[in-house]
C-alpha cells in the first residue's frame, strides 16, 4: 500500500499547452492532465483501456468517426486500441485512468504528446 498526494507528484511538461502528473501501480495508473484551451492531443491509440473524467473545462474527442464533447463531471470510456484525438475547448483538467499502465508514459516514449500540434 502507498498513499499519494497530488501536491507531492512532479508535474511533467509535455508541450507549452499540455502537462501532467502521473501515479502508477503495477496494473493501473491515474494521471491529472492539464490542457490549455485550443491544445490538441494528436490521434493515437494504446492497449490500455482509458477512462477520462473531466474535473474542469471541456474536451472535444474525435473517436470512431464521431465528435464527442466531454464536460465537467462527465466520464468518457475509450476501449483498448481505439484511435482517438482531443481538442481542449477551454482550459481543462482531466483525470485519466489507464489499465494496463501506459509504459510509453513512464519511459518518455510518448512523442505524440511532446511534439505539440
Amino acid at each position: 500500500m502507498e498513499l499519494f498526494s497530488w501536491d507531492g507528484v512532479r508535474t511533467e511538461v509535455m508541450s507549452p499547452k499540455i502537462s501532467r502528473k502521473v501515479i502508477s501501480g503495477e496494473r493501473a495508473m491515474v494521471a491529472q492532465v492539464f490542457i490549455a484551451k485550443d491544445a490538441v492531443v494528436p490521434t493515437h491509440q494504446h492497449e490500455s483501456e482509458q477512462l477520462t473524467y473531466i474535473l474542469e473545462g471541456a474536451l472535444k474527442f474525435e473517436i470512431e468517426g464521431r465528435e464527442i464533447v466531454v464536460r465537467k463531471g462527465e466520464v468518457l470510456h475509450i476501449p483498448s486500441n481505439v484511435p482517438h484525438r482531443a481538442v481542449a475547448l477551454e482550459d481543462t483538467l482531466d483525470l485519466d485512468i489507464f489499465s494496463p499502465i501506459r509504459l510509453d508514459w513512464l519511459t518518455g516514449q510518448d512523442d505524440y504528446l511532446r511534439r505539440g500540434e
